[in-house]
């Protein structure tokens, strides 16, 4: 509701507060189907998770009211005290998640590990979200921190730690809420043996990861209704059961029960609150999905819905196992009234697959956003929403969790043990963002450090105690998210490693600009006409790919441009911030620098428009350094320094180009270009048959302008001339290698894990949108 500040003065404050409340009121309602469908289905299998074991010997009312009395001040303390309390505030341009924590730390402290990292990055203005960082300046705790590498490489793999665990939620989840939706036909009159049950859940979980290409915008108008239809199911028995069963549990909310239940059950009590912790899983996708909606509405569908529902049914759960002792094993179903078994059973199972759809979608962007980090190898990211920015679908890591969830489903068969596995995810997750919080309380919010580690100590002692309690059930299906995160963390070390080093390398090889220069403009070479895109991921310099041509090629393109596309740590940078251009060495050599900046949540897009885009900041490039004295001044900003950004959206307005757009009618001969006719006529049958990537075909012209600067003009007019010539789009095809004195260690990482996930990734080419007919690969072999 951005622009009601601007109207403020026709309408008056309550006017205004009631458009603000009535929109977030309508996210809140959204925010059902897409943040609590996992939350909400919990009730279906914590019961009986926790009763499992030895705690059968204290099968009595007194322990099933200090179980209730856990369960309520568990969800008190976690879900509304910690995350709907604190945590929510703390966003990264209203993103949320462990990434979103992270990118602030990194942006008021000098932590981040990404490469190629300019000064000007930080004058975006999503970077300066938050508090100022200058009074935090001289704290001793974070120039200790910048200074040591170890604990900055720590942080991250700390991060990555808490999103592998995220990831193990995404098989976790849909394995554990379906197979428990669907455990109610073990109590109908045709009881279904548990091969039947397991036969029906996989299929179930096949069609939903099938559905997922579509989006989850095609259903999520349906979501929504079907939670809150829950949530009326679950909360009207629940009342229905405590009052009907036995009234006196209202009493348990006190927390001496919890007293008495550890009194009399001891280690036994200890080793259940490995079930127990199941009531608040979820509570994550809270703070996660924080992107979609506002702390707001989430804050008033979690207060004022889902905590009184949850609450009311297990106060019921309870109410009814206190009188029913043997109904422990399927205590969900069993408490459930005949006459309302059906319906409920039906609006359990489609809960259950909205809250596997929500932690899927989530698993997807945070694969997006360790790929961003530079810690996750190249995937295809389709975006399924034109409305709902950020619904993406990634389809190998869709048909990997399939395999997985299916795989455990099969294997375990038994809700109990994937809630083990379950439990330990999502309090690992919890424990990892509640370090992190505590970080971002220090250095963002510059509060004082006794208040942080106070906040630290009373989540980190109860979140311990359920942690340790997880950890004991490690040998029945613990194991799982264990392996899960060992895997999915070697990957992203992996690749993490093999990228920094490639970097490295291309950062110590650098061309001498003195040797460049030495050449004189024409390179020593024929200059031909068109524009050579040249892509690196150098930010500054000239890369060896560079010199690897001039020496070995008798000709270059007239104009070129040094491409670098290259992460940020902010959530989405806007068009108008997008593109930074340069110039690399004086106006003669034709020789520029374009960096194309993208945040961890934007999608690079191929909207067939990026050469024009380009073409026209370049050109506004070049009028500006002849208008501002700060460009033209001193001689080395013309060289590779000085670099300004151009809106690319106000483009069409304010260029100093004129653009036409024109139909090809077959193949100009009349314009001179570096490549034959018949290779021409091939990129026009090419784009004919490629109609899913319409390029838009423009041609530039000059303006009339009397007063314009010769040089300028001149300038121009090539560049003009060598976009009619055509684009080449050239690119390393790099090997990378361990050097031969490189330790056995080294040379597995790089020799075969690396070289491994870089075969079998998306190649940069095609990441980069970038038309296949167009591109140049040069080979080189790194040697790191």
């Amino acid at each position: 509701m951005e622009p009601e500040s601007g109207t403020s003065t026709s309408r008056n404050p309550s006017q205004l507060s009631w458009v603000n409340l009535s929109r977030n009121l309508i996210l809140a309602y959204q925010s059902f189907g897409v943040v609590y469908g996992d939350l909400s289905t919990s009730p279906l299998y914590v019961f009986t998770s926790a009763f499992r074991g030895k705690l059968l010997d204290h099968h009595d009312e007194e322990t099933i009211f200090g179980t209730f009395s856990l369960i309520f001040w568990t969800l008190t303390l976690i879900p509304l005290l910690k995350y709907v309390f604190i945590l929510l505030s703390a966003d990264d341009n209203g993103e949320g998640g462990t990434f979103a924590l992270y990118s602030l730390l990194c942006r008021h402290a000098k932590f981040n590990l990404l490469p190629n990292q300019q000064a000007a990055d930080e004058e975006l203005s999503s970077y300066k979200y938050g508090p100022s960082s200058q009074a935090a300046a001289s704290s001793p705790l974070k120039r200790f921190l910048e200074k040591h590498k170890r604990l900055r490489t720590a942080l991250l793999v700390v991060v990555l730690f808490g999103a592998c665990m995220v990831v193990g939620d995404g098989v976790l989840t849909p394995a554990i809420s379906v197979l428990a939706s669907v455990s109610g036909l073990k109590v109908t009159e045709k009881k279904l043996t548990d091969g039947e049950l397991v036969l029906l859940a996989c299929v179930i979980l096949v069609g939903l990861f099938a559905l997922q290409h579509c989006g989850t915008h095609k259903v999520a108008f349906m979501f929504a209704p079907i939670v809150i239809i829950w949530l009326v199911s679950i909360f009207s028995v629940g009342l229905y059961n405590t009052i009907h069963w036995n009234p006196q549990i209202v009493r348990a909310i006190s927390p001496y029960y919890i007293i008495k239940f550890f009194s009399k059950t001891g280690k036994e009590g200890w080793v259940s609150l490995g079930g127990i912790l199941l009531c608040i899983t979820g509570t994550e996708a809270m703070y996660a999905d924080l992107g979609h909606f506002t702390a707001l509405s989430i804050r008033l569908a979690f207060a004022f819905v889902i905590y009184p529902c949850l609450v009311v049914q297990y106060m019921g759960q309870a109410a009814f196992l206190s009188k029913n002792l043997n109904s422990v094993d399927n205590s969900f179903y069993d408490s459930i009234p005949e006459p309302v078994f059906w319906p409920v059973f039906v609006i359990a199972t489609l809960a259950a697959i909205v809250g596997s759809q929500a932690v899927i979608t989530a698993t997807f962007s945070i694969i997006k956003q360790c790929h961003a980090l530079g810690c996750f190898p190249r995937v295809k990211v389709v975006h399924t929403s034109k409305h709902i920015y950020g619904q993406i679908y990634i389809p190998e890591i869709n048909w990997i969790l399939m395999i997985l969830t299916l795989a455990i489903t099969i294997g375990f068969q038994d809700t109990t043990i994937i809630g083990n596995a379950y439990g330990l995810a999502c309090m690992t997750v919890m424990f990892v963002t509640t370090f992190l919080m505590t970080l971002v309380a220090i250095f963002v919010w510059q509060k004082s450090v006794f208040i942080a580690i106070a906040f630290l100590l009373f989540f980190w002692v109860i979140e311990g105690v359920y942690l340790s309690s997880a950890f004991i059930k490690v040998p029945q299906g613990g194991w799982v998210p264990l392996v899960l995160s060992f895997f999915f963390m070697a990957v992203m070390y992996v690749w993490h490693y093999g990228t920094r080093r490639k970097y490295s390398y291309d950062l110590h090889n650098k061309v001498s600009l003195k040797w460049l220069l030495g050449l004189g403009p024409s390179l020593g070479i024929v200059r031909v006409p068109g524009i050579g895109l040249i892509y690196t991921e150098l930010a500054t310099g000239i890369p060896a790919i560079f010199s690897h041509f001039v020496t070995n090629l008798p000709a270059f393109h007239r104009v070129l441009v040094f491409v670098c596309v290259k992460s940020v740590p902010v959530p989405y940078v806007s068009p108008e911030e997008r593109f930074l251009i340069g110039r690399v060495c004086p106006r003669p050599y034709r020789m520029y620098r374009c960096i194309v900046r993208y945040g961890y949540k934007d999608i690079q897009r191929d909207d067939g428009d990026f050469e024009n885009h380009l073409i026209q900041s370049i050109a506004e490039f070049i009028q500006m350094e002849a208008v501002e004295p700060q460009f033209s001044s001193s001689e080395a900003s013309s060289l590779d320094g000085r670099m300004a950004v151009i809106s690319s959206r106000n483009l069409e307005y304010t260029s100093s180009l004129i653009v036409s757009e024109h139909e090809d009618i077959g193949v100009d001969i009349s314009i001179p270009s570096s490549r034959s006719v018949t290779l021409r006529s091939l990129q026009s049958v090419y784009d004919d048959e490629s109609p899913q990537i319409r390029r838009r075909r423009v041609r530039f012209q000059l303006p009339e302008n009397p007063g314009m600067n010769p040089d300028v003009k001149e300038e121009l007019l090539d560049l003009i001339q060598a976009k009619d010539a055509g684009v080449a789009y050239i690119m390393g095809h790099s090997y990378v290698k361990a050097r031969k004195s490189s330790s056995f260690l080294k040379k597995l990482v790089i020799d075969i894990g690396y070289s491994f996930l870089r075969k079998n990734c998306r190649g940069p080419a095609v990441a980069l949108n970038i038309p296949h007919i167009s591109l140049i690969e040069v080979g080189m072999i790194y040697y790191v």
